[in-house]
């Protein structure tokens, strides 16, 4: 494997989406023999020397090309070989550190990079991979895991996880079960602290080995792929850790951070990427790269866009221009090379054209997480039902804003954890009222316009906060109310996935219409959803008290069926709708059903067809 100048100089000026194919351990064939080409870029440093398991951790010296590109051939090298770089600083100092670039890590706390060969997986998803779209007019319904702690083993400590293609076996019938289209994934890349979750990074090219080996995370992929189910993979771009190990002051200087120590470290302890530096551009756009190409991701989702957008996250400090050159530049290229995965931004503030294309000013985003619906909606079912008609603009206001960008409806890790409460907690009422409002909360979730995510739980109905140390609470489907809400939530699902006026036009006005904004009972909403030819009722009764004869506009005469009714008692409710109504008139061109809408009830109504 000869050193590739042209690709390295294209990863020095910022240009390289392939900067794992050139850096790294590769196992090649030079010099008669084979063996393990090494290659990393430490410009600071005075001296690289490799050390490994193949030559009993000796020090071995590597080359340096003029760029401060350092490389070695070892003859005998082998896929499994453990191996550090062996940094002496420009000031004398000498430290050992792992690969960037690695693809396999040792378990923590144990720091070795691995020798591992990525290519040559047998990949059977090609129909999948031919046929995926970025879903702007498909069901989108995203149950978001921590590999960790979704189940574990009756096991201690580590032996605890299961491994990727274990994990495989358990998840996908579940999600087929209960009718999510997506698996997003938790960070994945290698990191030295459990209760990170995953956010504060050391290997940006090699997935975490607590739960096994890079092909079984392979397999894991393509086994949801072949099941018709997507894999989206959450990723860090703005932080990584300061464990001496990794990144930070990697050659004895600010190799990918900044050289100003105000400009360098996060309010979480961590160290910040300098955009303003190419090789790091091409780094981290190499890191993308290489998780939809080598492990046929659908979509990345980034991490703390704000902190990229604004110094801080805060519009008061400024525009972060680094960081806005580089979503536009990683998510132009990125999109040019992979025009079928979605880039999905974590993004809080109200930054303008965030999903819009980087040809057009915006920051090139297939889709953001619309935080503000999820604030206000929360909120709003905090309230006591007699306050709700005074503050109705809290339910209704995301529909004013929800065109100026693509939205992705989220209930993630984020809310459930910290003190503040869990889901339903969250809800106003006793025991009960929270379950008629959970039900009513997600039929609202799924009944409006854009695509849905939900953090691993939600769908239990969980009073316990997520505990990454733990695995979900799966006991509580024994009980009643939290069986009967899982049914419901599963019910729902299907529902959203068979009805193309749910997802076919989220991002067009024309798919949504408001009937009720609670102008004649308080707190009583109507609207509809439509696609093409057809359309969807909805009716979500939140006050506490019935709205007898609720006369709902259909527009049409005939028989319409009750698609999803929150009240009926198999779901937990206790009196329910007609499952058919018939439309009655209401002048020569109105017709409207009659509702008896319980409290804190919803329903889902559809025209019959003959």
């Amino acid at each position: 494997m000869a050193l590739n100048i042209r690709e390295f100089d294209r990863y020095l000026q910022g240009d390289s989406l392939s900067g794992y194919e050139v850096f790294g351990a590769h196992l090649c064939h030079e010099y008669d023999q084979d063996g393990v080409r090494f290659t990393v870029y430490a410009p600071g440093a005075a001296k690289v020397e490799i050390i490994g398991s193949f030559n009993q951790w000796v020090t071995w010296p590597m080359q340096r090309e003029e760029s401060g590109i350092w490389s070695v051939f070892i003859g005998g090298a082998k896929e499994g070989d453990m191996y550090k770089y062996h940094i002496t600083t420009a000031q004398g100092e000498v430290y050992d550190r792992m690969d960037p670039f690695a693809f396999y890590s040792e378990v923590r706390p144990a720091t070795a990079s691995i020798v591992y060969q990525v290519e040559g997986y047998p990949w059977g998803d090609q129909e999948w991979m031919n046929s995926r779209s970025k879903n702007y007019n498909s069901p989108m319904s995203i149950y978001e895991i921590h590999a960790g702690s979704w189940k574990t083993k009756d096991a201690q400590e580590d032996q605890r996880f299961y491994h990727y293609d274990e994990l495989a076996e358990e998840l996908i019938p579940y999600v087929q079960e209960i009718g999510y289209t997506h698996v997003e994934l938790m960070p994945l890349t290698e990191h030295p602290f459990d209760g990170s979750w995953g956010y504060q990074v050391a290997g940006y090219f090699s997935p975490t080995s607590r739960y096994g080996e890079p092909r079984q995370l392979m397999k894991l992929v393509d086994a949801c792929h072949q099941a018709g189910i997507g894999v989206i993979l959450d990723f860090v771009p703005l932080h990584f850790v300061r464990d001496f190990y990794a990144l930070h002051m990697y050659d004895g200087g600010y190799l990918y951070e900044s050289e100003y120590e105000e400009k360098r470290y996060s309010p979480w302890g961590t160290a910040l990427f300098d955009f303003t530096k190419p090789h790091v551009l091409s780094f981290l756009k190499s890191a993308i790269d290489f998780w939809l190409s080598r492990y046929h991701f659908d979509g990345i989702r980034y991490d703390a866009v704000s902190n990229l957008i604004y110094h801080d996250g805060d519009p008061g400090k400024g525009i972060n221009e680094p960081g806005v050159w580089f979503l536009k530049n990683c998510n132009y290229t990125i999109g040019q090379r992979h025009p079928n995965v979605m880039l999905i931004a974590e993004d809080s503030s109200q930054c303008l054209k965030v999903t819009a294309p980087v040809a057009y000013g915006g920051m090139g985003f297939d889709y953001k997480w619309s935080l503000g619906w999820m604030h206000d909606t929360l909120d709003f079912f905090a309230l006591p039902p007699e306050v709700r008609a005074a503050n109705k603009e809290k339910f209704t206001h995301s529909l004013h804003y929800f065109y100026q960008d693509i939205f992705i409806l989220p209930f993630s890790h984020d809310e459930v954890v910290h003190g503040k409460k869990t889901i339903i907690d969250k809800l106003y009422g006793d025991y009960g009222q929270k379950f008629d409002q959970l039900r009513c909360l997600y039929l609202y979730m799924y009944t409006h316009p854009g695509k849905k995510l939900n953090f691993m739980g939600n769908e239990l109905a969980e009073f316990k906060e997520w505990d990454e140390a733990k695995q979900l609470g799966w006991n509580l489907l024994t009980y009643p109310a939290h069986e009967a809400f899982w049914r419901y939530y599963r019910k729902l699902l299907h529902v959203y996935k068979e009805q193309p006026a749910l997802y076919g036009e989220d991002y067009n006005m024309l798919g949504f219409r408001w009937i009720d904004k609670g102008e004649r009972y308080p707190a009583l909403f109507a609207y509809e959803r439509s696609a093409m030819e057809e359309k969807i009722f909805v009716v979500l009764n939140l006050s506490d008290r019935p709205a007898h004869n609720y006369m709902l506009d259909v527009g049409r005469p005939g028989e319409y069926e009750v698609l999803l009714d929150t009240a009926l008692p198999e779901y937990g409710g206790s009196i329910s709708l007609k499952s058919v109504l018939k439309a009655k008139s209401r002048g020569p061109i109105h017709w409207g059903v009659d509702l008896m809408m319980q409290p804190l009830s919803g329903c889902i109504i559809k025209r019959k067809e003959k």
